[in-house]
């Protein structure tokens, strides 16, 4: 009877070897060699976000393993966002990437991820709300900054100056810190500027156009304006060439190719630019780094660096569609 059990126990011993070395190669297959991340986007008809996706591919271009990239666009819907988020789960991605709508739709977005348990990143919102899942990191302008560094410059530019507003939209966040820099620079410099009416487009520049042409036929007067991005300004211009007003000067953020030959031109006073490249890239390094090499970012919110520009200073312009510059700078190459 004893030596039945002695068997029996043997054999369970062996059995369990069998199983354990099993599992051993089991999680030794999941190294790989090649991986796909999903990118979602808030919208590529924003020249921002456009940018955005390409400095990613560049950098997935350059990792030491192989990345396949698929890059799905919701056209700033939310709904869409969801399906886009459910078919990069079904299609198993190793990692995600997103450019949020608004805070409130990322926490959506990171949470139907965590459910499923695949990493994911955040780009262009820090997702400074309370309770918005678990993600690697996010890196984005800090864009109370930006319209704080806006006012100011047109303070000093052109005190008494009265200022028109073309803003960005409302409810994604990016606008609302927008103002609270606004505000902040107003508080700063008293009555040395004004801004004697605000409009809020979609940021494309034909609602920037509809809506300037819209301010100037209220008859409130205005001698500059501060425009929230190079396509805002796009449709701001064009609205006053249409007058005979474009001799007012603007000043905008960002600094894409466009908003730089605008600056060679004249068009624009100054633009408070902001390396939308670096961004791409780094949101990139984040996912791959976390994913690939099991590395946590040691940032786990990273701000852009803003560099106000004039058109005497391009010199100090770090260009959108430098990729390979971003790429060297972000890896410290």
């Amino acid at each position: 009877m004893m030596r039945k059990i002695a068997i029996a126990l043997i054999c369970a011993l062996l059995l369990l070897t069998v199983f354990a070395c099993g599992g051993k190669k089991e999680e030794a297959a999941k190294e790989k060699d090649e991986y796909t991340f999903g990118y979602i986007t808030m919208t590529r008809e924003d020249t921002w976000c456009g940018y955005s996706i390409e400095a990613f591919e560049y950098a997935a271009s350059r990792a030491p393993k192989k990345v396949n990239v698929v890059v799905l666009d919701p056209k700033a819907n939310v709904e869409e966002s969801i399906s886009a988020i459910e078919s990069l789960i079904q299609q198993g991605v190793d990692g995600i990437s997103i450019f949020p709508i608004s805070p409130e739709q990322g926490a959506q977005l990171i949470k139907i991820a965590n459910d499923a348990g695949i990493p994911i990143t955040v780009e262009n919102d820090m997702m400074d709300i309370p309770n918005p899942g678990e993600f690697i990191a996010a890196i984005a302008c800090n864009y109370d900054d930006i319209g704080y560094a806006a006012i100011k410059f047109i303070a000093q530019d052109k005190p008494g100056a009265k200022i028109f507003y073309c803003a960005g939209e409302r409810g994604g966040g990016i606008y609302e810190k927008y103002q609270e820099g606004v505000d902040k620079a107003l508080a700063e410099v008293g009555s040395a500027v004004s801004i004697v009416g605000t409009v809020n487009t979609n940021w494309l520049p034909e609602s920037a156009h509809n809506l300037t042409t819209d301010f100037i036929n209220s008859g409130t007067q205005f001698d500059y304006v501060f425009a929230n991005s190079g396509q805002i300004a796009q449709g701001v211009y064009q609205a006053l060439k249409e007058r005979g007003m474009d001799n007012i000067p603007i000043v905008s953020t960002g600094g894409d190719p466009g908003e730089i030959q605008f600056l060679r031109d004249g068009i624009e006073k100054a633009n408070m630019t902001a390396p939308v490249s670096l961004q791409g890239v780094q949101t990139f390094k984040n996912l791959y780094e976390f994913v690939v090499e099991g590395k946590t970012p040691a940032e786990k919110r990273k701000a852009l660096p803003i560099i106000p520009i004039k058109a005497d200073e391009l010199d100090k312009l770090i260009s959108w569609d430098d990729y390979e510059g971003a790429y060297k700078y972000v890896y410290g190459e």
